[in-house]
Parts: C-alpha cells; sequence; structure tokens
C-alpha cells in the first residue's frame, strides 16, 4: 500500500517540532520575564503605598493610583514577552492588532469597561469617601471598598452588598454622612380637641436638654396637617448623621414627647370614626341582668 501522501504531512510535523523546541529557551525567557514583571508589579506598588501614606490623598485615590501602576506595569511586561516569544512583532503591528480587534473586544466585554471606567470616576469623585453611608436605588450601607469593577457596601444587618459601579455612577446617589450632622423630622398627631398652641409648646419643652440633639441648632415644631383622626404636627431636630444615630435620637424624641404630652393630658389619637345620623336612632334601654340572662341562653 502506497503510503507516500503521508510524507508532507510527516515532514511539516517535524518541522513544527523543530520550530517548537528551538522556541522553548524563548518561552522560558517569556516566564522569567512575566515573573520579573510580578516582582516589579509589586515592589511599586510597596513604594508607593508608602509614597502614598504621607499624603493627604483620600483612600479611594490611593487605590486608583496603585491599580493604575499595576495595569501599565503588566501591560509592559506581557508586551515584552511577546516580543521576546515572537522578534518579528514590532510596536506598530502590536498597536494595528489592538486597533482592529478592539472593537469586537468592546463589544465582548462591553459591562466590563463601563464599570471599570465608572470605577475611576468614582474614585475621583471628592464627596464620596471610603466610611460614607449612602443610599442608590434601594441600597443602603457603609462603604467598605471602592474597587475598579464595583463596590462594596455594607449594610446595618452586617450583610455586604457588591455594586456594579456603573450603577453608583448613573443613579443619584444618598451621601448620608457627606456632613456630621443632619435634620430629622417626626410627625406627631395630637386630638381635634387639644389646644395647639399648648401642645407646641409642650412638645418643645419636651424637646430641651436631650443630649443626642444638637444644641447649636434649633428645634423647630410646626402645626403641618389636619388628618382623618388628629391635627399633626412636624417635629424637626439636627442630629449626626450615622444611620444608628438617627434611631437614637429617634427613639429620645418619641419618648420625651409621649411622656411630656400625657403629663399635660394631650391625648395622641389612634384612628376611629364618629357616625352621624340625620334623625334621632332610638336606643331601647336593656337592664344588665337581662342582658346577661340572654347570654347564658344563648351558650346553652
Amino acid at each position: 500500500m502506497d503510503l507516500g501522501f503521508l510524507e508532507p504531512l510527516t515532514e511539516q510535523t517535524t518541522e513544527m517540532w523543530v520550530a517548537f523546541v528551538k522556541m522553548l529557551p524563548l518561552f522560558g525567557i517569556a516566564l522569567v520575564v512575566l515573573f520579573m514583571t510580578s516582582v516589579v508589579n509589586k515592589v511599586a506598588k510597596f513604594l508607593l503605598g508608602k509614597i502614598l501614606d504621607k499624603s493627604q490623598l483620600r483612600a479611594s485615590l490611593k487605590s486608583l493610583f496603585s491599580t493604575l501602576i499595576g495595569i501599565a506595569i503588566w501591560v509592559l511586561g506581557v508586551l515584552i514577552a511577546m516580543a521576546v516569544i515572537m522578534p518579528s512583532l514590532t510596536p506598530a503591528k502590536i498597536l494595528a492588532g489592538l486597533g482592529l480587534g478592539s472593537i469586537a473586544i468592546g463589544f465582548a466585554f462591553q459591562d466590563i469597561f463601563e464599570n471599570f471606567l465608572a470605577g475611576i470616576m468614582i474614585m475621583l469623585r471628592r464627596n464620596m469617601r471610603i466610611g460614607d453611608f449612602i443610599e442608590c436605588e434601594g441600597m443602603l450601607g457603609k462603604i467598605e471598598k471602592i474597587n475598579i469593577r464595583d463596590t462594596q457596601l455594607r449594610q446595618s444587618d452586617n450583610q455586604l452588598i457588591m455594586v456594579p459601579n456603573s450603577i453608583l455612577f448613573k443613579n443619584p446617589v444618598y451621601i448620608l454622612t457627606e456632613s456630621k450632622k443632619r435634620r430629622f423630622d417626626l410627625v406627631c398627631g395630637v386630638s381635634y380637641d387639644t389646644d395647639l398652641e399648648k401642645a407646641e409648646k409642650v412638645i418643645l419643652k419636651a424637646l430641651e436638654g436631650l443630649d443626642l440633639l444638637d444644641k447649636k441648632q434649633e428645634v423647630q415644631v410646626f402645626a403641618s396637617e389636619f388628618n382623618s383622626s388628629s391635627v399633626d404636627f412636624t417635629i424637626r431636630w439636627w442630629a449626626e448623621s450615622k444611620p444608628v444615630d438617627l434611631f437614637k435620637s429617634r427613639a429620645q424624641v418619641i419618648k420625651s414627647v409621649k411622656a411630656a404630652l400625657d403629663k399635660a393630658g394631650i391625648e395622641i389619637p389612634f384612628p376611629y370614626v364618629t357616625h352621624t345620623y340625620k334623625e334621632e336612632m332610638p336606643v331601647a334601654p336593656i337592664r344588665f341582668k337581662e342582658a346577661k340572662a340572654r347570654q347564658v341562653k344563648k351558650k346553652a
């Protein structure tokens, strides 16, 4: 049987194997280059960290500079390793290849690049710092870390949320602790037969001297609304801006106002309905003993 048609295939396989063996030293050198790149990256980040620790930069900016330095070092190291393996590969050819492939890569990794750029923009923000409490799209938590792709939020119940940076960049973000002090509101209702001037004075008196309220800011009380079962007062005060401080100061205000209104004989009403009839409705008097006897018969 003639196997002459296998000779070209055998020759090509042999040539490829010889070429691969010749390139093994180049692969070894490329691995050394990548290892040295890793070492240089760690040393550069360590030295940069020492320098940045002495500066007044925010933690998010320090993280951004460290990440960008790492990316630049690794890109340079990979390009050198590729040039070692393929000496004919010039910077011009690499840039041309990147230009042609960038469109396909851009479509394939659109979300990653979007979060990457959003992460850089977030790190450059002045008002959004690590340690701030923020609220965005129904998510509330403390910023623990801002990465290039996502931001870590720690909720008050200790759950961790990984939020893509594009969400924080595209949507409104409420920075609750941008200032140390915040204003808080509380609605308190009194019955319709209450003297509103007296109720206002009682509430203001109740809030005097509370230690969790900011003494530099005036406490305000306004009669704000006619509700279904009450006349509502809006109480406004200033306190520390953290969520836990909100709960503490609100609890202190509620307890103090409730005690003061009770002491003054002012009712805090619950919802109830009053029925009014155009004509008088006859009501037959029922004696207590007769009513009790009827109940006993029904049970029997």
